[in-house]
């Protein structure tokens, strides 16, 4: 059987427990596609599923041990080979998409959880694209329910789900304030933020602008302050919240703010992504037409995927993270 390398770990923990190996190259079964991994991108729920925290996560992780051993979701690359039964792809064919295992040289996937990759874009744009900017298009689109000419506050405007929801709410006509630190004040505002707010500098709750929806990435301000920048019917698009310790982590945050919106007119909506090939294709578009772009921080060697988790651990990526095998 062929081998290849891949990003393995066998136990919970810190970027110490994740190790280059040569495993065994996975087999085409039917209704399957072979890809060859050229880029793949790191997001918060890669460092979810190494930690194995909150310990929630393990329920469906693995609840002593990892049950899925190679790392990463996102990836973009080209096909070597499809099973029985597939018919949306041949070989050679370039693709992106999510599915779990992409920390590797390649990857056997579902034809429904890929589509071909736009030719304006390279591998490593379009493997940042899946996890980050689907949560920012069913964040807006689906949740909270964005309408053209509505106004943003997009709270972590740099971060991997920030860079995307800006463009993606310009795209879907919205007025977009973004939230972010002083070094990603020009980078906000070059993919389209109206209005941007620098944290550093200016509390995005002391003017009187109200907003009909919110989307927060970061979780770091009160739930009462939140409120405040709403319109009476605004929405709060719950992303990101504080880690609030091992065991359900920033899943309190998302309890408390149901809880604290549940006797107003506002609403707070917690939500976690789900992945679908009708999404994946709106995106391709977006691409294609130029209305999204990724923003990358960084890249690193496959070799090196620990020193990515490191600096993902840091707090202060600008947009998305690229591994390279």
């Amino acid at each position: 059987m062929n081998s290849m390398k891949a990003i393995t770990h066998n136990r919970y923990g810190g970027p110490d427990v994740l190790k280059l190996e040569v495993v065994d190259m996975p087999v085409v079964s039917d209704g399957k596609v072979l890809v060859r991994v050229l880029a793949a991108s790191l997001n918060p729920a890669d460092w979810h599923f190494m930690s194995g925290t909150p310990y929630l996560i393990r329920l469906q992780a693995g609840l002593r041990t990892p049950k899925r051993s190679i790392q990463g979701i996102d990836f973009a690359g080209r096909v070597e080979a499809v099973g029985k039964d597939v018919t949306q792809f041949q070989s050679g064919d370039e693709v992106f998409g999510g599915s779990g295992g992409s920390f590797a040289e390649y990857i056997c996937v579902s034809e429904n959880s890929i589509v071909k990759k736009p030719a304006n874009v390279t591998f490593e744009h379009a493997a940042a694209v899946p996890i980050a900017a689907m949560t920012a298009l069913q964040g807006l689109r689906d949740k909270g329910r964005l309408q053209p000419g509505q106004k943003v506050l997009i709270n972590g405007a740099a971060g991997g789900v920030g860079t995307f929801a800006v463009q993606i709410a310009k795209a879907l006509g919205a007025e977009v304030t973004g939230v972010c630190s002083t070094r990603n004040v020009e980078m906000v505002r070059s993919l389209g933020s109206d209005h941007v707010i620098d944290y550093k500098l200016e509390d995005f709750a002391a003017g009187n602008s109200r907003y009909d929806l919110l989307i927060d990435n970061v979780g770091n301000r009160s739930l009462r302050t939140c409120r405040s920048v709403l319109s009476p019917k605004g929405i709060y698009v719950v992303v990101g919240g504080p880690k609030n310790g091992n065991w359900v982590g920033p899943i309190t945050h998302l309890a408390k703010a149901i809880f604290a919106f549940m006797f107003v007119s506002q609403r707070a909506v917690p939500f976690i992504a789900k992945q679908t090939k009708a999404d994946l294709l709106v995106l391709k578009e977006l691409l294609e037409l130029g209305k999204i772009r990724s923003v990358i921080d960084r890249r690193f060697d496959l070799k090196d995927t620990a020193d990515a988790f490191r600096y993902l651990e840091l707090g202060h990526t600008q947009g998305k993270i690229i591994i390279t095998p």
